[in-house]
């Protein structure tokens, strides 16, 4: 071997540090605690097959949420209105079930494909039009989607949902598979596969990584930040659907302060806060590791107050492992 191969080959082959190891595995290293945490805990109730379907179910929520939130950050933005599409969009479904007639079927299309779509279209237009930062935009638009829905729903749930659609989006499949998962998972596999084989995925990264640079490269930066809140709305509107089939009915209240759940699974799932870095998987972990967290402690006898404090110092530790040793790693 040469001195000149020798060399080359100390340079390629250094030592596994920690930013690497935060980088590949931080996600499912929290989960993995979590979880031994609470079974040593509960040995007996939380550790058990029936328990641990339910923290997935009770998840799906903040998945969904949670996916759609990756792509606002993706882009070095926020979306804060996620919670208020998931309670608008839900209301409007089940009033267009119970008061207007119409199909299950019909009503979930009307409510994800034109809703959700639609707001987080609109997001996504202001957020370009304006020039403002999506944190205010977002955060405008949260208060008055909050708003319409207690103006349509007059502060009251709106109950009577046809036994059909809580059995299509809240029931079982087979008598096995709870739906609110199947909904998750299915959303992550296709979000997956736009972020890892399509262009506009890949451009998605490329923006939220250097925006100047994509715009040099030739990608459009307005079509791309509506894209990344639309998806958003509709994800948040997928939640919204899962929600009112699982409660049976649309509450106003519905999705209050879930913004930070969905914020907290994307960054614990190993996104940053700086754009351009993120895996919709990881997404799914972080989701998972709320649900774990709010499981654990109501099992334990925790006050929700502390399941709060929890979440909070958890995602000021992801943060702050993030800019410490991760800022600077790209997809």
């Amino acid at each position: 071997m040469t001195r000149e191969e020798s060399k080359l080959k100390t340079i390629t082959k250094r030592s596994f540090t920690f930013s690497d190891y935060w980088d590949r595995y931080s996600t499912i290293t929290i989960l993995a605690i979590m979880v031994v945490v609470f079974g040593i805990l509960r040995p007996t109730t939380f550790l058990t097959g029936g328990n641990l379907v339910k923290v997935m179910e009770q998840s799906s929520i903040t998945i969904l949420l949670g996916l759609g939130e990756f792509f606002a950050i993706l882009l070095g933005g926020i979306d804060l209105s996620v919670s208020s599409i998931m309670a608008l969009s839900g209301a409007l479904t089940a009033q267009l079930m119970v008061n207007a007639g119409f199909h299950p079927v019909v009503a979930i299309l009307v409510g994800v494909l034109l809703f959700g779509a639609f707001i987080g279209f609109l997001n996504g237009v202001l957020v370009t039009a304006t020039g403002l930062p999506p944190f205010i935009i977002t955060l405008g638009t949260q208060a008055i989607l909050r708003s319409l829905v207690y103006i349509i729903t007059d502060a009251r749930a709106v109950s009577g949902l046809p036994a059909a659609f809580s059995k299509t989006m809240g029931g079982k499949l087979f008598g096995v598979v709870p739906v609110p998962i199947l909904v998750a998972l299915i959303t992550a596999t296709v979000l997956t596969f736009l972020t890892t084989k399509c262009q506009c995925g890949r451009n998605l990264y490329a923006l939220g990584g250097n925006s100047q640079s994509a715009w040099y490269a030739g990608i459009t930066v307005k079509k791309h930040t509506i894209l990344a809140f639309s998806i958003s709305g509709v994800c948040a509107a997928l939640a919204g659907m899962v929600n009112i089939a699982r409660l049976a009915a649309a509450e106003p209240n519905a999705g209050t302060g879930y913004e930070t759940f969905a914020i907290e699974a994307v960054i614990i799932g190993g996104a940053s806060f700086f754009g351009g870095v993120g895996k919709i998987p990881k997404v799914v972990i972080g989701g998972l590791i709320i649900g774990v967290i709010n499981n654990g402690l109501n099992m334990v006898g925790v006050s929700s107050y502390y399941q709060q404090l929890a979440m909070g110092c958890l995602l000021i530790l992801a943060v702050t492992l993030d800019r410490f040793f991760g800022a600077s790693r790209k997809n």
